[in-house]
């Protein structure tokens, strides 16, 4: 009786040990941390914030010329007659409506860029991660946000970020 039960502890002990050095058939990354700390997700997202800066200083320097023309036209109203301020309040206000649409149309083509970019990262990594995958002898990669419970070593993307540093730099090469 000793010997199986000494037989039995021996085999659970083993197992876990095995089983840790065996490959996991499935890989998991966190495809937000590899976009967020990577050269070349990080370039991308500087780019970004540094073109909404941007944006965003136009917009203030737009609105300050705004407010002054507004400001005067405000002024000027005692010494108008009702069709001036009229005509000139009605252009002012096509000015404005046109300012507005060409600074949505600036933000669509930055969220359109940056979507643009993002794709063609995820593109670029998928193929770090193909080759993660054939090297660790995985049948598939899950993404974190799709796993309820996995071990450690499942989830590779320590390991996709140190290789997408090395292949892809900061995306620029």
């Amino acid at each position: 009786m000793r010997l199986w039960r000494g037989i039995l502890v021996w085999l659970l002990l083993a197992m876990p040990a095995a089983a840790q050095n065996a490959a996991p058939q499935i890989l998991i990354i966190d495809s937000d941390r590899i976009y967020y700390e990577t050269l070349y997700g990080r370039r991308i997202a500087a780019d970004l914030n540094a073109a909404i800066q941007a944006v965003q200083a136009e917009n203030e320097q737009i609105v300050a010329t705004l407010t002054e023309e507004e400001r005067s036209l405000t002024l000027r109203r005692p010494d108008m007659t009702p069709e001036e301020f009229r005509a000139e309040a009605d252009a002012f206000d096509v000015k404005v409506e046109e300012v507005r649409r060409v600074r949505d149309a600036k933000n669509i083509e930055l969220q359109t860029e940056n979507a643009e970019q993002r794709t063609v990262f995820e593109d670029r990594v998928q193929g770090v991660i193909g080759n993660l995958m054939i090297e660790r002898g995985a049948v598939i990669v899950m993404e974190q946000r799709s796993v309820v419970m996995s071990v450690r070593e499942a989830n590779i993307t320590d390991d996709v970020i140190v290789r997408v540093d090395a292949e892809l730099g900061d995306g620029t090469r």
